[in-house]
């Protein structure tokens, strides 16, 4: 009786503890110490909402995924609006000569339509010279403008917000190239890829308010973008707006669309995930330090949780995910998804997730594990998921259908993440 008595002491006091681990010191207080992780279990991926189980890639398709895919939509990163009724394009600049006579250079104004109404954005598209067949392409967005990207003096400055004071205009123009190192295009190039992108605010603006200069435009009125569409986000406008260049590509002969692949650092990391996933047009998912609400496990709780998106600082999560996750938030336990199901959703396609040994805000074990566990999926189609739990050492990729890297530094995207992502395509692609 002793026994019983003390063992269910045990249990309330447990109870009580991880009670005062989510209420009280976190996710408030930013987490790093692998001690103080509460006990987690992970939502099932291998059973469907009614008790059916996943045992063969038919019943993944027809059944699992398609559940978890709109709890997704619901519970995170809201509903993706339908193509609009038309898409037209305009060359506004080419060179034939560009990366010293190795690519052709295009500026190309990509007008979406819906009725009466229209959203423009400007896209920048490298196409290699040198290679005797249709291109496969890299395609994603970018933060800072397509001027940013290069330092090619004739690039149009994009991710402008709406009337940009004479001041501002000028400081953007300081910015050119500066963030070049992030698009080796000419290594992209001679690797016989092409390379689409183009600025995500002028897709979504990155603000609490950017509604009604977005592509939700084209589908609300001004008063309802005024009070923000319930069951929408700026990742899936940002996502959308990675399809709609992947439309304009395929009407390509340069282009080959069998061949693309999708990338995203960061916050547009988790936007290339979820559009990876909802469009599968994407033979390679590349995410990279996508973090919490992208490729990290949020049950975690550590370095970056979906409390500090939706509650603290700028409070981004408001409207980078849909308007039901504050909700949810400070309680990550109570979500029906985690994030290994997500990256589930990939499969069969090749999947490349990396991280950054000094980029601890984004969890790098909790990126690593969601991969890990979504390997379940991948095996169901005879591809080869992660073997281990253990990370792998810094700067040594592992896996091949499901891949990942942990690169030694810090939060970015650098040269050593697109050699691997570009291996990952040779190895599917060539």
């Amino acid at each position: 009786m002793k026994t019983i008595l003390f063992a269910l002491a045990a249990t309330l006091l447990a109870g009580c503890a991880e009670k005062k681990y989510y209420t009280q010191q976190l996710p408030w207080k930013d987490n790093y110490d692998e001690s103080l992780m509460p006990p987690y279990e992970l939502p099932d991926l291998m059973t469907c909402r009614d008790g059916t189980k996943v045992t063969d890639s038919e019943i993944w398709e027809k059944k699992r995924r398609p559940e978890l895919l709109a709890l997704f939509q619901s519970s995170m990163y809201g509903k993706l609006p339908p193509a609009p009724q038309k898409i037209s394009s305009k060359i506004i600049r080419e060179s034939t000569d560009a990366l010293d006579g190795t690519a052709i250079l295009r500026e190309v104004m990509i007008t979406l339509q819906n009725c009466d109404k229209k959203h423009s954005f400007i896209l920048l598209l490298y196409i290699p010279k040198n290679i005797k067949s249709a291109a496969p392409a890299f395609v994603g967005l970018n933060f800072y403008g397509n001027h940013t990207t290069s330092h090619d003096p004739y690039i149009t400055v994009t991710g402008l917000p709406k009337d940009p004071s004479p001041d501002y205009l000028n400081e953007l123009k300081k910015k050119r190239g500066f963030r070049s190192y992030r698009f080796p295009v000419k290594e992209i190039i001679s690797r016989g890829y092409a390379v689409a992108t183009a600025s995500y605010h002028d897709i979504f603006p990155d603000r609490r308010d950017g509604w009604n200069e977005s592509i939700y435009r084209l589908f609300f009125s001004a008063q309802e973008l005024q009070k923000r569409p319930k069951g929408y986000s700026a990742i899936s406008a940002w996502a959308w707006g990675i399809s709609r260049i992947t439309d304009y590509l395929c009407t390509l002969q340069e282009i080959d669309s069998g061949k693309l692949t999708v990338f995203g650092h960061s916050r547009l990391g988790k936007t290339a995930l979820w559009a990876g996933v909802n469009d599968t047009r994407f033979k390679l998912v590349c995410v990279n330090n996508a973090g919490c609400g992208g490729t990290a496990l949020s049950r975690r709780l550590y370095g970056e949780t979906l409390f500090s998106m939706c509650f603290r600082g700028k409070q981004v999560g408001r409207w980078w995910f849909t308007d039901t996750l504050p909700d949810v938030a400070i309680s990550p336990e109570k979500l029906p998804i985690d994030q290994h199901q997500l990256l589930a959703l990939v499969a069969p396609r090749t999947l490349s997730i990396h991280s950054a040994t000094l980029d601890q805000w984004a969890d790098p074990k909790g990126e690593y594990l969601s991969a890990f566990h979504a390997g379940k999926i991948f095996a169901l189609y005879g591809k080869n998921p992660l073997l281990s739990p253990n990370m792998p050492p810094a700067d040594t990729p592992v896996g091949d259908d499901v891949s990942y890297m942990i690169r030694t530094g810090k939060h970015d995207l650098r040269r050593e993440d697109w050699m691997h992502y570009l291996d990952m395509a040779d190895r599917i692609f060539k």
